[in-house]
């Protein structure tokens, strides 16, 4: 008689644990998603099964690490990178931390393996050009002075760097990391949200995203932006670990006549670099995945179409789309197969 008495506050009690944990679950499969506006772009962060209050807790944390990675890099507003072009344009030297120095050293290795494209020490041909500056507006700089850049060959290779004392031989030499640091940010978050124990997130960095497991079972859906349209042009998956990036004319520009001048400079030439409206590129998995998939577009881009499917091999990338100056698309097989067309061009040719 006794169980029989006790049976129905045992159910009840079972029923109770059993819905708290039902509630449990449900709680931390929503989505929590976070947004801030960093590196002069939006950035959101997406996390996955995780109770509110921690995923909201860790989404913070990464967003104050990028505003405080990109005040250190800023390229024109007083920051870490500002005071070392002060000093190498005086022939001074500078004293850096570890991070400064671990990002500029892998920047160099990444120069040299695009042959020069990617040049973070151009930095004076994009002021030129007036990318300099939160909003800009037509400008046709000087050639006298961009010849001058071009004569003095800057590169990274030009800078000394000796424990903590950075300086360099050429004082043409001009930092501008934007074409890195939010690589090198995908890739400080992930590490940060590994660390963590945040299994299921997207870091989203102006469209460089880097995919961390999946959301409610099924890998992480993006869209690729249409380089003529504000709207997506296809969708992909992105597998855990693995980072898209995309180098397109159509992000920061202006327009002189029916001439597109964008940001995307190239280097042997002082000019805007012509041929290409966009590419897009997955990097594989890896600890520089974000990093990857931020540099290599450059020389993809900046090359031109002929040389995009050498540049992706040397970076380790298989999953290629380049949309030529007429919207044409090249892609790789293995990225054809990945994508789902929302509004395709009216040619798709196979790049190889």
């Amino acid at each position: 008689m006794r169980l029989s008495a006790d049976l129905p506050r045992l159910l009840r009690a079972g029923l109770v644990l059993l819905l708290c944990l039902w509630l449990s679950a449900c709680g931390k499969n929503e989505l929590y998603q976070q947004e801030s506006y960093v590196f002069g772009t939006r950035v959101q962060i997406s996390i996955y099964g995780l109770d509110e209050a921690v995923a909201a807790k860790h989404a913070g944390a990464v967003l104050a690490e990028l505003d405080r990675l990109h005040r250190k890099l800023h390229a024109w507003q007083p920051s870490e990178l500002t005071e070392l072009n002060v000093a190498i344009a005086r022939g001074e030297s500078v004293q850096a931390d570890v991070e400064l120095i671990e990002m500029l050293r892998s920047a160099q290795q990444y120069a040299r393996q695009s042959d020069q494209l990617f040049n973070p020490a151009v930095g004076e041909l994009v002021r030129l050009w007036g990318f300099h500056q939160d909003t800009f507006a037509p400008v046709t700089p000087d050639p006298a002075q961009l010849q001058a850049v071009l004569s003095a060959a800057p590169t990274l290779d030009a800078l000394q760097i000796e424990g903590s004392s950075i300086s360099s031989s050429n004082p043409a030499v001009q930092i501008d990391l934007g074409g890195f640091a939010k690589g090198w940010a995908l890739d400080h978050a992930a590490q940060y949200l590994r660390q963590q124990r945040v299994l299921n997130a997207l870091i989203n960095i102006g469209g460089n995203v880097l995919a961390l497991g999946k959301k409610d079972q099924e890998p992480w859906s993006i869209g690729l932006q249409h380089p003529r349209k504000p709207s997506a042009m296809a969708v992909l998956q992105l597998k855990s670990g693995e980072a898209i990036g995309t180098s397109g004319d159509y992000q920061r520009y202006f327009m002189q006549g029916k001439e597109r001048h964008s940001h995307l400079i190239d280097p042997r030439t002082g000019q805007s670099a012509h041929g290409i409206q966009a590419v897009s590129i997955i990097a594989p998995p890896s600890q520089s995945a974000g990093t990857i998939s931020d540099v290599a577009t450059k020389p993809m881009f900046i090359g031109g179409l002929a040389t995009s499917w050498q540049y992706a091999q040397r970076f380790g990338v298989r999953d290629v789309l380049v949309i030529n100056e007429q919207g044409e698309a090249y892609l790789s097989p293995s990225m054809q197969a990945r994508l789902k067309w929302l509004d395709a061009p009216s040619r798709i040719y196979r790049l190889r």
